[in-house]
Formats: structure tokens, sequence, C-alpha cells
């Protein structure tokens, strides 16, 4: 039996004071964002998940969103490495706790730049953001680092969103579901498959038939729904004033 768990973060106390890049700021209620991850957080375990909980990083406003410290493929755990450098101090907690599952450790070094949000995996096919968070020394380097373990490294084009997995994730088949505006070429994806909710973009893959998703996709998830798909719906509305989604509120790990 695949054995599932998940990496995740309580949010920082300045979670108010997270990075904004492409959409106007709000304000953000640290309360209501502390009880929805909570509520993410059981949603897993709900659904048969092991959540570790990486010590706090209460001086990282961001460090709630735990996916873009690293990339885990096959036993070896990729430490990112951040373009922003309010980001930086995310990390060392992040590999200690990776490290403690059992993973080897790789790491991004500078000048190579690369946030976990930004790299897609569909099997052995891995899609890299090219992004203000990502650059080609970063995505070189994770190439260099995963092909040598079977994986095919493509960066992707990405001007329109913070990270790529804010424009595409995949469905268990390996169709890239991706809102279209916000998508810049989706060419290089095998399948695509256009929602109609910028946030119905995003989901976690609980397994071959539940997809974790934001609340605020309806109509997507009715979509989902007629595909055969069972949604799991969660409210992430604080995270999303951060263009946070449901995918970058943990690291999924399946051994």
């Amino acid at each position: 039996m695949t054995r599932r768990r998940a990496l995740v973060r309580r949010p920082s106390p300045h979670l108010d004071n997270g990075i904004v890049t492409h959409i106007e700021r709000e304000a953000v209620d640290v309360a209501l964002a502390v009880h929805q991850w909570r509520a993410y957080v059981e949603a897993l375990e709900s659904a048969g998940w092991q959540t570790i909980e990486v010590p706090p990083a209460d001086d990282c406003p961001d460090g709630v969103f735990i996916e873009d410290t690293m990339v885990v493929y096959g036993d070896l755990a990729v430490i990112g490495s951040p373009a922003a450098e309010s980001r930086r101090g995310e990390l060392s907690a992040a590999e200690r706790s990776i490290e403690a599952q059992g993973y080897r450790l790789a790491r991004i070094e500078p000048p190579g730049t690369l946030d976990g949000g930004d790299v897609l995996k569909i099997g052995d096919r891995i899609y890299v953001g090219n992004s203000t968070r990502t650059n080609d020394e970063g995505i070189s380097q994770l190439a260099r680092l995963l092909e040598p373990l079977g994986a095919s490294v493509e960066g992707v084009p990405l001007t329109k969103v913070l990270h790529l997995k804010s424009a595409v994730t995949a469905l268990p088949d390996g169709t890239v579901i991706g809102y279209p505006q916000l998508v810049d070429d989706a060419r290089p994806f095998d399948r695509f498959l256009a929602v109609p909710e910028a946030s119905g973009a995003h989901v976690v893959l609980l397994d071959e038939a539940r997809l974790l998703m934001a609340a605020s996709a309806p109509e997507t998830a009715s979509i989902f729904e007629s595909m055969g798909y069972e949604p799991v719906v969660v409210d992430i509305s604080e995270f999303e004033k951060l263009e946070g989604c449901v995918t970058c509120l943990s690291v999924r790990l399946r051994t």
C-alpha cells in the first residue's frame, strides 16, 4: 500500500505581511487563516494522509507555503533557492524535516533560484515555470539532479502568475488543467483542459478519485464531478489573498 505523508507548516503571526506580486493586496485575517489551515490539514488526514508539521518559521510571513522550500522526486529532496530574500529563512527547518523522513538531500545553489511551486510533476515529466522566482540556472540545476533518476525536465514560460502551479496542475490521468487567461502557453502539455475559474486550476491529488480544491471554484468542482472525480473542498480565502492555493500549503510524499 502506498504510504502517504505530507509536510505542513502553521501560518506565521505575520502572515498579513506576505509578499503579493500579481494581485491587489487585501487585508488578511490571520486568525481566520489559522482556522482555514487547520481545516486543510484535517482534510488531508481524513483522506488517509499522515501530516508532519515542520517547525514554525514565525519570522517568515510566507512560511506556511511550505511547498516552495523543496522539490521531492523519488528518494531525493532538492532544497530550493528562493529569489525572495525574505523567504530564505524558511529552508533550514524544512530541510531537517524532510531529511528526518529518510530522503537524500541536494540543493539548488546560487545564482540559481527555484521555488517548489514552479514545479509540476506528472509521472517522470517535470515542468518548471521560468518565473520571477525560478530562473534558467535553477531549472538547469534541477535537470542535472533529476534526469539521472529518470526524469525529463522542461522549462515553460511564465509571466502572468507567481508560480507555475498558480496557473496549472494536473488530474490523476495526467491531463493538465488551467485557467486560460493565466496560462502563457499550453502547447508544452500533451493534454490540456481549460477550467472556468482561476482557482479551479489548483488541485491536490488525494488519491486516484479525490481532488482537494478550493471552495472558490464551484463551477470547476462540478466539471470534475461530471468526469467521475470527487472534489474535497476547503476554504482557503485568506491564503488566496497572498496568491496561495491548495498545492502550496503542503509537500506531498508518497512511498
